[in-house]
Parts: structure tokens; C-alpha cells; sequence
């Protein structure tokens, strides 16, 4: 009785909050967005994300939400893009994952033809596969986890994703994206690869809506998931630099520049365009350690000479407390065959 009860406040709360046009309406359009996702809580840090995998264009735009201290949802097959910030709305008042579920899906006239999961931060999951996806779909619901799939090339799928997050180490992301190499693993999407997503968000409800921990998407490639694991790492390498940028302005130097080695070892190319590597030899600079600085400058400034000139620019603005005597000692030695312009204060 108390469950029903729950489900019907559900159900009422979900139709006062929709704009009369879109109560009027069936449904929404569906798109055909076939797939295989996660939706999970990580038990230890409070994290929330939903990662995904498709043979469709920008699957993250359609598939993915989720919201600091609320939720996650994942809405795939023949996909209703509405049911994510509704559900999350009904998430937002106390209402569980699996009773949101159940009333975004009363209020559906389609829904045998949708798959969704979700999850609250309190670790409710709850999947959905309606009878009309194309096989091979379907679900799994473990504690702090829902995968489902549909369009499969095998029905195992589901239950090696499970799988793969429940045996993972690390934290949220990585156990995300060892569940969707073990949906890959097992076939995957009958029609192969294309886009992929991860979104991972605080548990601490004080954060806004828009705040993520990762918010990555690949829309179009060979290989997504080789591609969203890098792009992960790079993700990690810049969270430490912003972290770095961060210490710099509350003038913790010292700890700015451990920040910014971090990023650099993630990332020893410095991405290819000298960013992380140059922010930690401008940290150096400016605690008057300029001769560790300058082999950071010189790898730098051998990706773009846009380096040196910049530094020029930066005790205007108090990110650097050299004179110019020594940011001339610092471009000469750190590349000798920087182009006179370049040496030259701008």
C-alpha cells in the first residue's frame, strides 16, 4: 500500500510538473538510439555517472544525464531524450529511481518500445527494457549499478557489463569504462561502433546542476572507447592543472607546482601544445627557481614560439614576478633559436 502510495504522489507530481502542451501530447518524438549503457553510484566516494556506447552519431547528446546529489538515468532504443530531466526532477523531490521509473513510464503510451535505467544517489537502481526493443535487450540491476543493452550481437552483454563493474578497481569513471569494454567484448552493438559518453558527477547535492567530475563525449569514430579513455586522461591531467591554478591564486606556489607536475605526468607531451608543462615552469619562474624552470620553457617554446611571447605579458597581470632581464635570460636559454621577435619584450 505505502508503495503504491509512493508511486501515485510519483505519477501526480510528474504530470503537475510538465507544461500543459507536453501533457497534451502522446509522447515525445523517439529516436533510435540503440545501445548498451551503465548507470551507477560509486558506494565509497558518493559519485554518481551513466556511461554509454553506440553505433549512432553524438549518443551522449540523447542518452546521458545525470545531476550532482540527484541521479543518474540513462533513456536508449527508441529514445524519449525527456525522460532524463524528468526523472531527475523526480529524483530532486526524494522520489527513488525505480519509483521515478515506474511513473515516467505509466505516463508513456510508447514505452514498449524504450529501455532505460537509473539510479539515485542513495544507490536505488532500477532498468527497464520495453517488449518491443530489438533483440538481443536487456537488463541488469545489481546493488549501486543498472546496465541495459539492446540491438546486441549476443544477449550475454548485459550480465558481463555487470560483471566488469561489480570485479573493477578504481574510482567511478574507470569502473564505467571497464563495463562498457566488457559490453565490446562480448559484440557489442550488432552494427558496431561510433559515439560514446561519460558523464560522472558529485554526490554532494550543494553542487549545481552543472557541475561534473567528467563530462566527456566522442561522437564519431573508429574506435570511441580507445578514444573516451583518452580523453579521460587528459580530463585527470587538467583537473590537476586547474587545481594548480587554483593554489596560484590563493599564491600557494609551492603546492601550484606539485599540482601542475601531476598533470604533466599523466600527460608527459603536455597534450601536444605545451599548456600543462609551461604553467608549472611559470610557477617555477616566479619562486625564483628559474634555472629548473628553464628546461620546462624550452619544451614549451619548441611546440609554439606563442609561449615566449606570452610570457612577456604575464607579470602585467601579477602571474609571474620576473623583471625583464630575466624573462630575457629565460627565452634566450630556454630556445637560443627563438626568432628575434620573439625575444623581444611585445
Amino acid at each position: 500500500m505505502m508503495r503504491f502510495a509512493a508511486l501515485a504522489a510519483a505519477c501526480l507530481l510528474l504530470a503537475v510538473s510538465l507544461p500543459a502542451q507536453q501533457r497534451a501530447a502522446r509522447s515525445s518524438p523517439a529516436r533510435p538510439v540503440h545501445t548498451y549503457s551503465i548507470v551507477a553510484v560509486d558506494s565509497a566516494t558518493g559519485q554518481i555517472g551513466v556511461a554509454v556506447q553506440s553505433h549512432w552519431f553524438s549518443v551522449g547528446s540523447i542518452v546521458s544525464w545525470a545531476e550532482p546529489g540527484v541521479g543518474a538515468v540513462a533513456t536508449q532504443s527508441f529514445a524519449n531524450p525527456a525522460y532524463g530531466p524528468r526523472a531527475l526532477a523526480l529524483m530532486r523531490t526524494g522520489v527513488s529511481a525505480p519509483l521515478a521509473l515506474r511513473a515516467l513510464l505509466a505516463a508513456d503510451p510508447d514505452s514498449a518500445v524504450r529501455q532505460v535505467g537509473m539510479i539515485d544517489a542513495r544507490g536505488a537502481a532500477a532498468s527497464f527494457t520495453g517488449q518491443r526493443n530489438i533483440p538481443e535487450a536487456g537488463g541488469r540491476v545489481g546493488r549501486w549499478f543498472a546496465a541495459q543493452a539492446n540491438l546486441m550481437a549476443r544477449s550475454t552483454v548485459w550480465d558481463a557489463m555487470a560483471r566488469a563493474f561489480e570485479t573493477a578497481r578504481g574510482d567511478l569513471a574507470d569502473r564505467l569504462l571497464a563495463a562498457l569494454d566488457a559490453a565490446q567484448r562480448e559484440g557489442g552493438d550488432i552494427r558496431g561502433r561510433q559515439s560514446a559518453a561519460l558523464v560522472v558527477v558529485s554526490g554532494d547535492r550543494a553542487l549545481p546542476p552543472w557541475d561534473r567530475v567528467f563530462d566527456l563525449r566522442v561522437e564519431d569514430s573508429q574506435d570511441p572507447l580507445g578514444e573516451l579513455r583518452r580523453l579521460v586522461r587528459v580530463a585527470r591531467a587538467y583537473q590537476h592543472a586547474s587545481r594548480g591554478d587554483e593554489l596560484v591564486t590563493r599564491s600557494q606556489i609551492d603546492s601550484a607546482i606539485a599540482a601542475y607536475a601531476a598533470a604533466e605526468t599523466l600527460l608527459p607531451d603536455s597534450a601536444v601544445n605545451g599548456e600543462l608543462v609551461y604553467w608549472r615552469a611559470v610557477s617555477l619562474a616566479d619562486r625564483r627557481r628559474v634555472d629548473e624552470a628553464i628546461p620546462l620553457f624550452a619544451r614549451a617554446f619548441t611546440q609554439d614560439t606563442a609561449w615566449a611571447t606570452l610570457l612577456w605579458r604575464l607579470p602585467r597581470v601579477g602571474l609571474l614576478s620576473a623583471d625583464s632581464a630575466t624573462i630575457a635570460r629565460i627565452v634566450r636559454e630556454a630556445w637560443p633559436a627563438a626568432l628575434p621577435s620573439t625575444r623581444r619584450r611585445p
